[in-house]
């Protein structure tokens, strides 16, 4: 394979990142934890001639770290490319020498394109894969629990400006994009009666299961904001059963409760703690009878305790890492996003792990010229 030269282990690649980038900094840490080479031997067949003619490629681990820097700080890929040439400890990590630029963003811009040519998200369903893969053969704890959850994120998409380009016959900014409802809660109106209020968000969401105990996410799957979350459900197991996760419980809120998705884990062996709505443990249901004895049971009321973790690492996402919005425009490219960001969370929680390690988030994101050592 041949690529365009990045001066690594030159004089300036080598002696002076030695004197200037501490040990103990947590791109060092990184780089220590993972074996990159394999993303570029997943990555690498993305390319044309797989890199072997042609204008020389820079290696893939080149492109993913600098998106990796980008959603670890929050940065757009303009950003991120002012980022690592300023930035020491991020350019070392990258790989670049301290004389060598770093790539420009259209050459982001056009990795993306690689990653979801033809509509095919093998392989950036593959990247979060190598890293779940790393934790197992690592050695970090993975507990029986899973617990599923969605969360939301808002369009690039001024609604009110979208309004306007439909009434002057024009398309949406973003078609794939749908509104959905955030959350639902019982208020008391003008009258004092009790009344459902939906609060909804134009956008999509981010399906993902966690392992409870290690706090890996383990599968994404992004949809439409309109989609009903109980759909997920079996996707999300299946990925986590093929990617070797010890899972023996689901847990999950009450929008997985579903008749479906009791009888598949049961079918799959695994227990269920999806949280039961209030009817099927009404003493008028007939089938209550069941639902109570699978409420009663250690493992659901094992989930049920664990679920809160996932709420946090959405929390995490959103406040450090920009998941709250869409970066992007389409459903593939959201898609991008969701994984990538599982990635980062992943990556910090492997070398806090392994090397004690934690990552430190600049007090503004956007201002990364704090975050330079």
């Amino acid at each position: 394979m041949r690529f365009v030269e990045t001066g690594k282990g030159s004089f300036f690649g080598d002696y002076i990142y030695d004197q200037v980038v501490p040990k103990g900094h947590f791109f060092r840490q990184l780089q220590g934890v993972v074996d990159w080479s394999r993303f570029t031997e997943r990555l690498i067949s993305l390319y044309k001639g797989g890199g072997e003619y042609g204008r020389a490629p820079y290696d893939p681990v080149v492109m993913l770290k600098m998106l990796l820097v980008a959603y670890l700080y929050n940065l757009s890929e303009r950003q991120v490319e002012s980022y690592v040439n300023e930035n020491l400890p991020a350019k070392w990590f990258v790989g670049l020498a301290v004389d060598r630029s770093a790539p420009d963003h259209s050459s982001l811009t056009e990795f993306k394109g690689r990653l979801v040519a033809k509509g095919n998200l093998e392989a950036v369903n593959g990247l979060l894969g190598e890293i779940v893969g790393t934790a197992l053969a690592k050695g970090i704890r993975f507990g029986s629990i899973q617990v599923v959850d969605s969360v939301h994120s808002v369009a690039n998409v001024n609604t009110a400006k979208d309004e306007g380009r439909k009434k002057d016959g024009k398309g949406p900014r973003d078609p794939d994009a749908k509104w959905g409802t955030k959350h639902s809660r019982k208020v008391k109106d003008e009258e004092g009666r009790t009344v459902l209020q939906r609060e909804h968000f134009h956008g999509y969401k981010a399906h993902v299961s966690m392992n409870a105990e290690s706090g890996i996410i383990t599968s994404v799957i992004a949809t439409p904001g309109n989609s009903y979350d109980g759909h997920q459900l079996p996707e999300l197991v299946e990925r986590d059963l093929g990617a070797g996760v010890p899972v023996e419980t689901v847990a999950g809120d009450r929008g997985y409760d579903d008749g479906e998705n009791h009888y598949f884990l049961k079918c799959k062996g695994l227990h269920s703690a999806l949280r039961l709505n209030d009817y099927r443990l009404r003493e008028s249901n007939r089938n209550g009878d069941l639902w109570q004895r699978l409420a009663a049971t250690p493992q659901y009321q094992a989930g049920r305790r664990e679920r809160y973790k996932i709420e946090r690492k959405f929390g995490e996402a959103k406040q450090s890492h920009g998941l709250g919005r869409c970066r992007y425009l389409g459903l593939i490219r959201f898609t991008i996003q969701a994984v990538m960001t599982a990635m980062v969370l992943n990556l910090k929680r492997l070398v806090k792990q392994l090397t004690g390690v934690g990552f430190k988030t600049p007090s503004s994101a956007q201002s990364y010229s704090n975050c330079a050592v």
